[in-house]
This record gives C-alpha cells, sequence and structure tokens, in this order.
C-alpha cells in the first residue's frame, strides 16, 4: 500500500485529492497540511511514501519545504499551478521527485503517485520544458560532481540535452555525425541509470553539468 500525505492550503484541493486517491486499491491517504511547516513535520510523524506538495503555501511554502525534507526517504510530487514554471528547476534542484500542474488527469496523477513512488523521475511536458530552458539559460553554481563518470564529450552532450536540444542540432553543434551523437546519448543515459533524456537533463541540472 502507497501512503501518500497531501498538503495544499486550499481544503477543497485537498478533499478532491483525498477523495480521488482512497479509491485506489493501493493508496491510501494518511494525512493532509494546510502549510509547509505543517508537511515537515506530519512526513516525520507519518513517514508517507509520497507527499503531495504545493509550492504556494503560507508559514513555509512547498520550496523551503523540500530543503527541510532533503534525505528524508518520503518521494515528494510537486502539484501546483501552470503560473509557477520558474519554480520548477528550483524544486528538482532541492529534491522533488515529479513535477505536476493541477489541471493534471486524475488517472495520470495516479500513474505518477505509482511512478513515483517505484523510483522513478516524472515532469509534466511543460514542467520538462520550463526546466530545459532554465537549465540552458541559467548559469548555475558550480556544485560537486557526482559519481559517474563521462567522457568530455559525453558532458558536452549531457549540457546539450539539457539545454532541449534534438540529436540532429547536438550533431551540428559538435560537428559530428548524428549517428554518433546517438551512440553518445546511449551511453550517457546507461552511465547515469537513466530511461530517457528528460531524468538526464535533471541530473545535468542537479550537477550544475547544464
Amino acid at each position: 500500500m502507497i501512503k501518500v500525505l497531501i498538503a495544499d492550503d486550499h481544503p477543497v484541493v485537498r478533499q478532491g485529492l483525498r477523495t480521488f486517491l482512497d479509491l485506489q486499491e493501493d493508496i491510501t491517504v494518511v494525512g493532509e497540511a494546510g502549510d509547509g511547516r505543517e508537511a515537515v513535520d506530519l512526513v516525520a510523524e507519518l513517514e508517507p511514501d509520497v507527499l503531495l506538495l504545493d509550492l504556494k503555501m503560507p508559514v513555509l511554502d512547498g520550496l523551503g519545504a523540500l530543503e527541510q525534507l532533503s534525505g528524508a526517504p518520503t518521494r515528494v510530487v510537486v502539484l501546483t499551478s501552470v503560473s509557477d514554471r520558474s519554480d520548477v528547476a528550483p524544486a528538482m534542484r532541492a529534491g522533488a521527485a515529479g513535477f505536476l500542474y493541477k489541471d493534471v488527469d486524475p488517472s495520470a496523477l495516479v500513474q505518477a503517485v505509482r511512478a513515483v513512488h517505484g523510483g522513478q523521475v516524472l515532469l509534466a511536458p511543460e514542467a520538462a520544458e520550463a526546466m530545459m530552458t532554465a537549465a540552458a539559460g541559467a548559469a548555475l553554481a558550480p556544485q560537486v560532481p557526482g559519481p559517474v563518470q563521462l567522457t568530455e564529450r559525453e558532458r558536452e552532450v549531457l549540457a546539450l540535452i539539457a539545454a532541449g536540444r534534438s540529436n540532429r542540432e547536438i550533431a551540428r553543434s559538435l560537428a559530428v555525425a548524428e549517428k554518433t551523437v546517438k551512440t553518445h546519448v546511449s551511453n550517457v543515459l546507461m552511465k547515469l541509470g537513466v530511461q530517457d533524456r528528460t531524468q538526464a537533463a535533471l541530473y545535468a541540472v542537479r550537477h550544475g553539468l547544464a
């Protein structure tokens, strides 16, 4: 059974999410929080598997809650409004495992909870686009490199993936054949242990490689 905690300052939103999620045979809502501070406290008390976290909340906002939950085993899915796209990259760097918007289809939300609980990183298409744009346009502070060892060319390819470039665009940028780029991309995904380009871009953002 997947234990879910809902953190949102709107009671109607919390009630709607609880009602739908509790209908699932493999999901149970163990608690609700109306602000970020309460969410942090309830995570410690209830030890949920997944936290659905709004970003715009009183007392302590979602980003602040994420930072305080760093290192906790609970997987956090940000569930916020479409107007919060500029918060995608900071939220993912702070440790969120997913980023969805409140207009998500209910069945897609259920699948997201299951996927994130299973260890995946999941972003709404708009969130992935916003994150890649931020990675391409912002100079990220240097961070300690991760344990994965990439060649210089693979690091170049990863940075271009994070910038949202296609294989063809990467090939033109690096003056190599597109087939060569495909090989580099496959090697990068394998070395990082990720399933797709979005997750590779997330790695680049989190480790200052974009």
